[in-house]
């Protein structure tokens, strides 16, 4: 990509391996790693960023592909979202599939990456609720070859942040064969950003679902109370199906948890009602969930 910006950079490495990647960015603290370079280049075209230097991770190749451990697929964060939306990807993690296809036009869905997706943090972006619904963990690599996990809701949450050379490497998902739904809403028609976003994963091993909320909160929320009951609600012995009104009931008590109304005022008084435009995001996401979990049971 090209910029505009009136300053150029002074350095760009492009590393080989994962190692050399954080050996990079070991020895140049100020530069910044850049993938697809969706988010970074827009920054700086903006005049928003100034990086001193620029580390190139589009050249290592155990990024840009996957593998299984112990029932899990070990995603390499140079992963494109054109990549995650084929066939193959959406027959091992569908959700995860599905926020990729949906993630925006072609030319974003062929240069931006997984690991993108993550470091930005963005509260739109399409692959964060997918995460955190299936529970997932990064690899993230350090100087000297090490290795640590993390699970991607404390980044998210800020809990876990990355230290200095520290690369998110892979992310962890566990292979649950089931159903999963990843659905969204945007502001227009066609590919866009998210003005609420909903990703439901089946996990019948421990009798569970998991719910997530993208795109209403700096980071995915998850309604857990409500998770536990609509589970307790499924057959799962048997056909796994819910009548209409569970589901509606599902899809309000998502919502409410995401979007509560005001707390009371301290001095007793009754608590304003929510604006407009509050009421018909909670509406969004309560049709969200319930279209997710019906499709899913289906």
């Amino acid at each position: 990509m090209t910029t505009h910006a009136p300053q150029a950079m002074q350095s760009v490495t492009l590393p080989a391996s994962l190692d050399e990647a954080v050996a990079a960015l070991e020895a140049m603290p100020a530069a910044v790693p850049v993938a697809g370079g969706t988010d970074l280049m827009a920054a700086v075209n903006r005049g928003l960023l100034r990086p001193s230097g620029l580390v190139g991770l589009g050249r290592i190749s155990e990024l840009r592909g996957w593998h299984y451990q112990d029932g899990h697929a070990l995603l390499g964060t140079g992963l494109t979202h054109a990549r995650m939306g084929r066939p193959d990807f959406a027959a091992l993690i569908p959700a995860l599939a599905a926020s990729a296809r949906a993630a925006g036009p072609p030319q974003i869905r062929n240069a931006g990456t997984l690991g993108g997706n993550i470091a930005t943090s963005a509260p739109t972006g399409d692959a964060l609720p997918v995460l955190a619904a299936l529970e997932a963990e990064l690899v993230v690599a350090g100087p000297g070859g090490t290795r640590r996990e993390i699970p991607v809701s404390h980044l998210l949450a800020g809990r876990e942040m990355l230290d200095p050379a520290e690369l998110i490497g892979f992310v962890r998902v566990p292979l649950l064969h089931a159903p999963q739904v990843f659905l969204k809403a945007t502001g227009r028609t066609g590919p866009g950003r998210a003005t609420a976003s909903v990703a439901i994963v089946l996990d019948p091993a421990r009798r569970g679902v998991r719910c997530a909320v993208g795109a209403i909160a700096p980071m995915p929320l998850r309604p857990l109370e409500a998770e536990r009951w609509i589970a307790s609600l499924i057959d799962w012995d048997g056909e796994r199906g819910l009548a209409a009104d569970a589901l509606a009931a599902f899809g309000e008590y998502v919502a409410a948890a995401c979007i509560p109304d005001h707390a009371p005022p301290a001095d007793g008084s009754e608590a304003p009602p929510l604006s407009p435009a509050v009421l018909h995001l909670r509406r969004t996401v309560a049709a969200l969930a319930r279209r997710a979990l019906g499709r899913a049971l289906s």
